[in-house]
């Protein structure tokens, strides 16, 4: 922690750059307002929020050997459900930041962030009591429940993305948009660890068949209702923590223009409208750049879900049997996400001002697909049996590298727009991320 206020000290400590963009089309002037004063109190919201934005999504995959267990009668149910799940969620989200990105006159960014913590709460309490009180359903009604679900988080996280880039991008301070993305980094890590030790607590579980005769763990109810009952406790924290935010900066975007414009503050602030093909021309290398990495990355669920310890089940260790060790996975991914994303506090190995390294990057990470490929799918043996090769080399560096160019692009896009595009560039840049995500999600049908 030490570390990281240190980072961000400098960061605060250091001169504004201007941006230089060597298209000779683009005759933006990069005008720069003055950034408000650093709060820490603002910092932890921020990060909150991104804790919230994404801890849905990686409930839902940390919590796949639950799923597992309901779906483990139907072969092909147990087959379709994390593609399926995928997809739902992206496209969803994708559609909803597609429509709210084309809504930006007169758009209210603090009403979204509400709705969709709203949204939040109303469908994770549902799951939870899907655990208790549901427990005889069919696999069938089961999977449109869940489905029903994840549409329903997935229509939040949307409203989220969209509204958070937008508002925090207001502020015109990237040290708040880092806490965005380190926040989404933390949502990765606690549900897995709150997974494995809900897993831990309670007595070992039998397994069943599943597909390809690979074992389906059981798991029990009683923990699954906890667990999933954390995603509404740490929605009502975010909403509470928002309330608190609104109050001290109701239109961050008026608080900064005012002082140079004049603008009466007591009168509704009127919005740029800017089309998405100029946001794309001035942020194209960040904004391609963005759509690849989480494009590559959403390979990731569908493997990691597939992928078991080189480990004989009945002589492993609890921690690598695949009600933990599928969990155990999703946390080395993450842990290596968020620490991508801490890394983007370093000065010298930042790089905002050289979108176009960042852009040659993202295509890289796609040799981390052949990589999976050598590890234990559905149990069939490894190219390499190494459990440290699948969870070090492949998990942790791939989420290292997903963190890193995700902030880096994100927080990077403000610096190339002029300062009333700059929250119709947040929200741009969140729909290029799910338009990623999306894209991701579906090709990650030819993997399943």
């Amino acid at each position: 922690m030490e570390r990281i206020r240190n980072a961000l000290s400098q960061r605060l400590s250091s001169p504004i750059y201007e941006a230089i963009d060597d298209d000779p089309d683009n005759e933006s002037t990069h005008q720069r307002a003055p950034k408000q004063r650093f709060s820490w109190i603002e910092y932890s919201i921020f990060l909150l929020l991104g804790i919230s934005m994404l801890w849905a999504w990686n409930m839902f995959l940390a919590a796949s050997p639950y799923f597992q267990h309901r779906f483990h009668t139907s072969p092909s149910l147990l087959s379709a459900f994390p593609s399926a799940l995928i997809s739902v969620s992206t496209v969803t989200g994708f559609a909803c930041m597609l429509l709210l990105t084309h809504l930006q006159s007169g758009a209210n960014y603090p009403n979204r962030i509400i709705l969709s913590l709203i949204l939040n709460i109303v469908a994770f309490t549902l799951l939870a009591l899907s655990t208790v009180l549901f427990r005889s359903v069919s696999p069938g009604a089961y999977f449109g429940f869940l489905m029903a679900i994840v549409f329903t988080a997935s229509l939040a996280t949307g409203f989220c993305q969209n509204g958070v880039f937008a508002y925090v991008s207001g502020f015109g301070m990237g040290e708040y948009t880092q806490a965005i993305m380190t926040g989404q980094g933390v949502a990765g890590v606690l549900p897995c660890i709150a997974q494995i030790v809900s897993v831990l607590s309670v007595n070992e579980p039998d397994a069943e068949a599943g597909k390809d005769g690979a074992p389906v763990p059981q798991q029990s109810g009683k923990s699954a209702f906890a667990y999933f009952l954390t995603a509404t406790a740490v929605s009502v924290a975010a909403l509470l923590a928002f309330m608190l935010l609104l109050r001290r900066h109701p239109d961050p975007s008026t608080d900064i223009k005012s002082p140079i414009e004049g603008s009466d503050q007591s009168e509704p602030p009127t919005r740029k409208v800017v089309s998405l093909w100029t946001l794309f021309k001035k942020l194209r290398y960040l904004a391609s750049a963005v759509f690849l990495t989480f494009s590559i990355t959403m390979f990731f669920p569908v493997f990691t879900q597939q992928i078991l310890s080189v480990r004989p089940i009945d002589t492993a260790p609890r921690i690598l049997r695949p009600d933990c060790f599928i969990p155990l996975a999703f946390l080395l991914w993450n842990t290596g996400d968020l620490l991508g994303r801490l890394l983007t506090l370093i000065p010298s190995i930042n790089l905002v001002r050289w979108p176009r390294v960042v852009f040659v990057l993202s295509i890289a990470r796609g040799i981390f697909i052949p990589l999976y490929l050598l590890c234990n799918i559905h149990g069939r043996g490894a190219a390499i049996p190494s459990d440290a090769f699948y969870l070090i080399i492949v998990q942790l560096l791939f989420g290292i590298s997903n963190g890193y160019l995700g902030s880096t692009c994100m927080m990077g896009a403000g610096e190339w727009v002029d300062v009333e595009e700059r929250e119709a560039a947040g929200g741009f840049m969140g729909l290029m991320l799910v338009a990623g995500l999306t894209v991701g999600s579906l090709l990650s049908f030819a993997v399943a």
